[in-house]
């Protein structure tokens, strides 16, 4: 422990360390979703974005509802519409003694793009930066082509990394079609085995994959000490046995209890249960491509037509499916921004549950007799996705259309989902700028990836219109004009039923009654805000 404390004090702190083992400085955590990977530009996933504040920086932080606040940058401007100007903080070591520098931003930009493989790019985040300059070793001036309101939000969802993880072969200049001076970049597995060091709170000290990953205590960290020297997060799937590992005493915190063991959990006088509505959207993507489509034994696909998505969201009771399966922990949805979140649409309502009007739209789009499809989910990354999607299909196949369910874990699904296996599959996007272009970005944009539009658009929607709109929104400095157009996007989505929001998660977290954590939109476990209880 880091605690300097001699003779009776060190005494009593012992005694009270025994009588309350909260109080020692290891921390272990029970996940309920592990990190596909270290890498913090691999896969735009919670699991993966909780992790990476730990061990990796970005220039700008979030709270825990989401609003900005300095960490690499200590400030920024807009210089003109199409100019910002971060001031990066002095003195900040990267975990190897690399000292921090514009050089190592730079290297970052450039790397985002250049990932292979990655299941959901970061490149929503970085398409907007045109070129750069680097007046000199702590200041980073970003053009884009057009207004662009969003910058300092979107460089909040990039861990910084150093520019000495790569091979370099000269000077870094930043190039919008690809960078010089960099040869190579560091492979996610780089990150994964411990090889590429950040500047954050903690060390990584040993990842085993389905195991355990343990962080130490950065004892140069720049910023405010976290109260842990020892964190241990250990990924637990299942819901009982992550609960029984809490009740047990194997871990003092996790995440994501069981909505049906809430109840019992809040009457235990030895625990603590906390929960907030989140920033995350369960929802179902229909693939509505002008074409055949997996799954749906027809010789044209029913879903591009918009009669057939709206029959198949008015088939879905969502009151029901949030008393009965989420146990009231959740709250239906009418659109893919969450409530109190920059641009969502107040007129934007849940679907009504109408099986009548949902079979009266088949008939007419000419599917009387309904079809058959298959509906892909996970079965281990969302709260009871399995069981909502179990629902979902019995919904459906009330309506005429008979639906099998192909659950799967994260791990298969994710990558099936990429390879665009599914007619339909249910899915979830927790909005990573906290307003509402992450999602119209990623679900619903025309699948542009090279444009950082519709990386996550796995089922071929695409409106031009809202296209245009959303375009609109993101060259628009007003505050005011700019929430306009996005509350308009979202409402174009909704009319067009491109996409099936289901519900928002509320989110809990359970942990011993020595401890406290206050709930994050964004559904991150971040360790360093994990606190005792006072």
């Amino acid at each position: 422990m880091r605690y300097g404390l001699t003779g009776t004090t060190a005494l009593v702190a012992g005694l009270l360390a025994v009588a309350n083992p909260a109080l020692a400085a290891d921390l272990k955590i029970g996940l309920s979703a592990e990190p596909s990977a270290l890498d913090p530009h691999y896969h735009n996933l919670v699991p993966n974005n909780a992790m990476f504040t730990h061990i990796y920086d970005s220039l700008i932080d979030q709270d825990a509802n989401q609003r900005l606040s300095p960490s690499l940058a200590s400030s920024w401007k807009a210089l003109n519409d199409t100019t910002w100007e971060f001031k990066l903080r002095k003195g900040v070591k990267f975990h190897d003694g690399a000292p921090f520098t514009v050089k190592d931003v730079v290297f970052t930009l450039c790397r985002v793009p250049k990932v292979p493989n990655s299941p959901s790019a970061f490149t929503i985040y970085t398409k907007s930066i045109e070129s750069v300059e680097t007046p000199d070793d702590y200041t980073l001036v970003l053009h884009t082509a057009k207004p662009y309101p969003l910058m300092p939000t979107d460089l909040s969802t990039i861990g910084i990394i150093p520019a000495g993880s790569g091979k370099l072969t000269g000077p870094i200049v930043f190039k919008k079609a690809g960078c010089e001076g960099i040869e190579g970049y560091p492979a996610t597995e780089d990150f994964n085995a411990g090889k590429v060091p950040g500047s954050g709170p903690f060390l990584l000290k040993e990842f085993v994959k389905g195991d355990r990953l343990v962080l130490t205590e950065n004892p140069a960290y720049w910023g405010k000490k976290p109260v842990w020297d020892t964190v241990t997060f250990k990924p637990i799937p299942s819901d009982g046995p992550r609960v029984a590992a809490l009740l047990a005493g194997d871990v003092d915190f996790i995440e994501n209890p069981p909505s049906q063991d809430l109840a019992k959990l809040r009457k235990d006088k030895n625990l603590r249960v906390v929960d907030g509505l989140s920033n995350r959207v369960i929802y179902v993507a229909l693939d509505s491509a002008d074409a055949p489509t997996p799954g749906i034994k027809l010789p044209k696909n029913p879903l591009h037509d918009a009669r057939v998505r709206k029959a198949l969201s008015l088939a879905i009771d969502r009151k029901a499916i949030k008393d009965r399966i989420m146990s009231t922990q959740s709250e239906p949805a009418g659109q893919i921004i969450s409530t109190g979140l920059f641009g969502n649409n107040p007129a934007l309502k849940p679907d009504p549950y109408d099986p009548k009007t949902a079979k009266k739209l088949l008939a007419e789009a000419g599917y009387p007799k309904g079809f058959e499809i298959t509906l892909g989910t996970p079965n281990d990354r969302y709260m009871n996705d399995e069981k909502v999607a179990q629902a979902i299909a019995q919904y459906w196949t009330r309506i005429g259309v008979k639906t099998n369910v192909d659950a799967t874990t994260k791990s298969v699904f994710f990558s099936r989902r990429g390879k665009k296996e599914f007619s339909a599959f249910l899915a979830g996007w927790g909005a990573g700028t906290g307003e509402a272009s992450s999602p119209l970005k990623s679900l619903v944009a025309c699948r542009k990836p090279e444009l950082g539009m519709g990386t996550t658009n796995y089922a071929n929607y695409c409106n031009p219109k809202m296209d245009e709109v959303l375009k609109q929104a993101l060259a628009t400095i007003d505050d005011a004009k700019r929430e306009a157009l996005l509350q308009e996007s979202l409402a174009l989505v909704a009319a067009d039923t491109g996409i099936v929001p289901i519900h928002f998660e509320k989110t809990p977290w359970a942990m011993k009654k020595s401890l406290t954590y206050v709930p994050r939109v964004d559904q991150y476990t971040i360790a360093m805000e994990i606190k005792p209880a006072k």
